[in-house]
């Protein structure tokens, strides 16, 4: 089964391109970003708007309540149910998204590993996150040079497999398998200095639409520090900003800044991937884009 993906760092218009490319070839958008699945992160995460989900389905879009939590396996077997399901309606299943480590999952491959510890995670938690990323970088410094030194979440999973197994996490996620489809991907990348103008206006757009009620709403709604859909640029920044930690041009320039360090490691991480097609789409709109892959696709009919 032909599965076409949509790739690239925060911030380049993939979903646009992915909808046109939808219009274009009779699609439905499997969204990749990691954060849309979660119910209430409209603003936040920049979700298509209702009128667009409309026009073109989309799958993997408000899927979690926003104080649950939604893993990289959960989107492999969604992924692996979805794509069969609109195959056999004669639609084009087109994946797309920037969150790394689920475009990983199907792409690249999981490991499972053990199931998880609770114990064990506890005095993980308990200890400052510094310490655990040194511990780390001694017993898998592979691990360690992917994942970020303030990603708690991945830094104790991959502590918790080591202790475990005995073996580095890195390299038993060397014998995964990717998804048995036939992926063709496109990877969206764009000029430096456009890409930071397209981060910094997409930034004012959000909070002109009201970015901080939305999180004084979902606060309100029970998201606290513990919840997976907090770690969302834009909301931790916003909790700041709420408790009167941070003016409002600090709370503007701290989501440019952390958005603009996300997508630095996210084409860091793309640019590993083998077998993308890159498009440069600097002073080049999701139409033109868009029509350039649906001609890509008929060549390779």
């Amino acid at each position: 089964m032909r599965v076409v993906v949509i790739l690239g760092p925060t911030g380049v218009g993939k979903s646009a391109v992915a909808v046109e490319l939808a219009l274009r070839i009779g699609g439905e958008v499997i969204s990749a970003d990691s954060r849309a699945f979660f119910r209430g992160l409209d603003i936040v995460a920049d979700k298509p708007s209702v009128q667009v989900r409309e026009r073109v389905p989309h799958h993997l879009i408000d899927i979690i309540e926003i104080t649950g939590s939604y893993d990289a396996m959960a989107f492999r077997e969604d992924v692996s149910r979805l794509v069969p399901e609109i195959t056999e309606r004669g639609r084009v299943p087109i994946i797309a998204g920037g969150g790394t480590l689920y475009l990983g999952a199907i792409l690249r491959g999981i490991f499972t590993g053990p199931s998880a510890d609770p114990e064990f995670r506890a005095r993980l938690h308990a200890r400052p996150l510094s310490e655990l990323y040194a511990e780390l970088e001694r017993v898998d410094p592979a691990a360690a040079a992917r994942i970020h030194p303030n990603d708690r979440l991945r830094i104790v999973r991959a502590l918790e497999v080591y202790a475990a197994t005995g073996r580095p996490i890195s390299a038993l996620q060397q014998e995964a398998e990717p998804l048995p489809f036939d992926f063709t991907v496109f990877g969206l990348r764009m000029e430096r200095e456009q890409h930071r103008g397209a981060i910094t206006a997409r930034v004012d757009r959000m909070l002109g639409e009201g970015l901080i009620d939305e999180v004084r709403r979902l606060r309100e709604r029970g998201l606290t520090p513990r919840h997976q859909a907090y770690r969302t640029i834009g909301v931790r920044e916003t909790f700041a900003y709420l408790n009167g930690e941070l003016s409002y041009d600090e709370l503007r320039a701290r989501i440019v800044r952390n958005t603009w360090s996300l997508a630095r490691r996210q084409l860091a991480w793309f640019r590993r991937e083998r077998n993308v097609q890159w498009l440069d789409i600097t002073d080049k709109d999701a139409k033109f884009i868009a029509s350039t892959i649906a001609a890509q696709l008929r060549s390779f009919s």
